[in-house]
């Protein structure tokens, strides 16, 4: 289990990442701004700070703010 409360996992076959919070699956995020959106859903209005802190957000199985399938 990550140590981070938000994961965004690595890239689905068909494009697009899906995202939890603290291991409950919130939505597939196909760019940064779907990932704000559901933090924000979430209670964390800054969440925009929050994508590149790694105590707050682990990305899984590729680079960062990538969504497109290879």
């Amino acid at each position: 289990m990550s140590k981070s409360p938000i994961v965004v996992h690595r890239l689905s076959p068909t494009g697009g990442r899906r995202v939890t919070i603290k291991g409950t699956i919130v939505g597939l995020a196909h760019k940064d701004a779907d990932v704000v959106e559901f933090l924000r859903r979430a209670g964390l209005p800054d969440a925009w700070d929050l994508l590149d802190d790694p105590h707050w957000v682990e990305w899984q199985g590729g680079r960062a703010h990538e969504y497109e399938a290879a």
